[in-house]
């Protein structure tokens, strides 16, 4: 390690006092990283340079011919097979064996397929033999009669034009909508990418948010897997369209200035053989580990071997691969505690410092995602990624030269589950605001954060909505705006409240699931057979929102209001400090970006002239939860100035600021140009 890596090193174990006595630990996993990435690269001219697999492996048409080309050490033949053969085994479309590490190709002319074709392989090994799909496959289709799984020849004859060239990612903090496509219309069925495009992005736009995040784009043959059990990496998922309405997506989104993020699942893999890469080439090891190991149980999934460098190629190309072909502008990478460690953090409380730098941390893992992201922001300076972890791993969005993985941001995953336990288990009156105020800012403040109220994992099946959680039943009969209601009352105005202080307390970035702005009812459950196939709950009820006499618009306006306060002011730019705590009054009022946040949770109690330390200058009410226009029940005189009143008090600051708080609402002051 030399001078500038040691300082490097010191400036993160400085940053958090516990992670000194691990010093050794961190500069061994360092090095281990920069002697990878040089192994990786020793033939190559750079680590994009080595994740250029998809270009060379796969089908392609190059120089007036067909090349397809696979990875299949174990194999002793692979013969191609389609509807262009008659889905014979026949040696004229035998796949000849290039090396010793296992590459195998054919040259077909370039009447011999043609695009639309179906095909797959025939693989061949010592103790027996089987259908694949090719691992670098780039479309997957299914029949819709059989079900069966192929891979298609895709070559449209005229190719995808892109409108935006060079996209410039949006600047400021990423406010984030998380969407799934195929649940993303009304009707029961799978929607398509080209229906999200025309019928939800406007939706998005409209509402303020910067930045999509897409769930389930790599196909997956379960569709109620929601995109976590992946088949074909390369692949987006056919369901959804054909990859040109994928593109037109994104490029409609970077017309727009949204960013795109997709959901990247490099912790496990599906089981399936025939449509997955589980035994492509009948071996066990080929991309998984060995036993046990290579099994995630929990999961009932297959486990890669991050320390085989041919694994590394096929993720690291994946992951220049949606770089380069969709322009995607960063990834979500799904389940990194899984990979993180050997127990893959099952039932784990992580308590100790000792669980992040044990023996039972998968340092090969953890060397993949540093590789990745290093190769991301190579190919991609300004793309995002994003950690999902629930185990707190120090240094997940640091720089791996100072002893962390490399990450833009990390979720702040025990928001959400904190708002759980208050809205299931606690009655209003007994939420404690030192430990709402503790909980919200509880993160590691060397690493960027993004946090949030609710995403799909919280809908899921088995469990509800926030707002559902609230409300309950009476979602059913009692939310038209004429409609009063006390159970409705409260879980609208704790619905804007947890949303708005959710934001102004998140770290570094927000995100929000598709109609949770709007406090869409019930939960998430895809079509399967504990529900007799039933997409009833795998659909966004867009509906509710456009009727103006629902209570929904109204839920929907506060968010659209409170997104483009927080893009006006910059508030995740800046840092939130504590006023004033009154756990008692259940009142809660912090100072961030310049803006006063006043938040009075108690639930029947309203508070007329309450005084609270403030810079002195003269106030006016940005945002009112209140407002009629948002449900509320209008009890703020929004039009009023407020002045900051001097104090002589001493040893307190010299001026302090008079409100008048209603119960279950909050307000938000800037100070005032009139």
């Amino acid at each position: 390690m030399n001078k500038q890596d040691h300082q490097r090193l010191e400036r993160f174990l400085s940053s958090d006092p516990y992670l000194e006595s691990h010093k050794e630990v961190v500069a061994r996993r360092i090095e281990l990283i920069s002697k990878t990435a040089r192994q990786l690269i020793s033939k190559s001219r750079s680590l994009g340079d080595f994740a250029s697999g998809h270009e060379y492996y796969g089908l392609h048409f190059r120089d007036a011919e067909w090349v397809l080309r696979e990875w299949a050490p174990n194999a002793t033949a692979v013969y191609l097979v389609g509807e262009f053969s008659g889905w014979r085994i026949e040696e004229r479309w035998a796949l000849k064996r290039l090396d010793n590490n296992g590459t195998w190709e054919i040259r077909l002319s370039a009447k011999q397929i043609k695009h639309g074709d179906l095909y797959r392989l025939h693989v061949q090994w010592p103790d027996g033999s089987g259908d694949r799909i090719p691992a670098w496959a780039r479309r997957v289709v299914q029949d819709p009669a059989t079900l069966i799984f192929n891979a298609q020849v895709w070559r449209p004859d005229t190719p995808y034009q892109w409108r935006v060239e060079k996209f410039k990612a949006p600047k400021g903090a990423p406010l984030i909508y998380e969407v799934h496509i195929g649940m993303a219309q009304e009707e029961g069925r799978v929607g398509t990418y080209a229906e999200f495009t025309a019928n939800v992005l406007p939706r998005v736009i409209v509402s303020g948010y910067n930045t999509l995040q897409i769930m389930a784009i790599p196909e997956h043959p379960y569709y109620g897997s929601f995109g976590y059990h992946v088949s074909n990496f390369f692949a987006a998922s056919s369901r959804f369209g054909p990859p040109e309405d994928f593109k037109a997506l994104v490029d409609a989104a970077h017309a727009a200035g949204l960013r795109v993020l997709i959901d990247l699942v490099h912790s496990h893999a599906v089981n399936n053989e025939v449509e997955g890469i589980s035994r492509f080439d009948g071996s066990e090891y080929q991309f998984f580990h060995v036993g046990g190991r290579g099994r995630h149980h929990a999961w009932d999934s297959r486990l890669f071997d991050y320390a085989k460098p041919q694994v590394l190629h096929f993720l690291l190309s994946n992951c220049r691969y949606w770089l380069d072909e969709f322009r995607v502008d960063g990834f979500r990478f799904d389940g990194i505690t899984s990979m993180l460690y050997l127990d893959h953090g099952l039932e784990k409380a992580f308590t100790s410092y000792d669980d992040y730098f044990s023996g039972n941390v998968d340092e090969d893992a953890l060397c993949y995602l540093a590789l990745a992201n290093q190769l991301i922001h190579a190919v991609r300076p300004d793309a995002l990624t994003i950690a999902e972890d629930v185990s707190g791993m120090p240094g997940l969005a640091r720089p791996w030269r100072e002893g962390g993985i490399g990450f833009d941001y990390r979720f702040a995953m025990g928001v959400p589950d904190y708002w759980i336990k208050l809205t299931k288990d606690t009655r209003d009156e007994d939420w404690h605001m030192g430990g709402l105020w503790f909980e919200l800012n509880n993160r590691r403040h060397d690493e960027k954060t993004i946090s949030y109220t609710e995403s799909h994992d919280q809908a899921l099946v088995g469990d509800k909505t926030l707002i559902f959680r609230m409300i309950d039943a009476e979602m059913y009969h009692h939310m038209n705006i004429d409609d009063p209601n006390l159970r409705v009352d409260r879980g609208m105005a704790l619905h804007k409240m947890i949303r708005l202080i959710t934001l102004a307390t998140a770290g570094n970035g927000y995100l929000n699931f598709m109609g949770n702005e709007f406090g869409h009812p019930e939960w998430i459950d895809f079509p399967r057979q504990g529900n007799n196939w039933s997409y009833h709950y795998a659909r966004r009820q867009w509906s509710l929102v456009d009727n103006a006499r629902l209570r929904y618009q109204q839920l929907n306006r506060f968010d659209q209001a409170m997104i483009a306060l927080a893009r006006k002011h910059e508030v995740l730019s800046a840092q939130p400090h504590h006023i004033w705590e009154h756990n008692d009054d259940k009142i809660l009022i912090f100072e961030r970006a310049g803006l006063v946040w006043a938040f009075n949770f108690h639930p029947t109690q309203s508070f007329a002239d309450y005084q609270f330390s403030a810079a002195p200058g003269k106030y006016a009410i940005l945002l009112d939860s209140d407002a009629p226009e948002f449900g509320g029940h209008n009890r703020i005189d929004r039009d009023l100035a407020h002045l900051t009143l001097p104090t002589a008090e001493p040893h307190h600051p010299s001026h302090r600021l008079s409100l008048y708080l209603p119960s279950r609402a909050a307000l938000v002051l800037g100070p005032s140009r009139g």
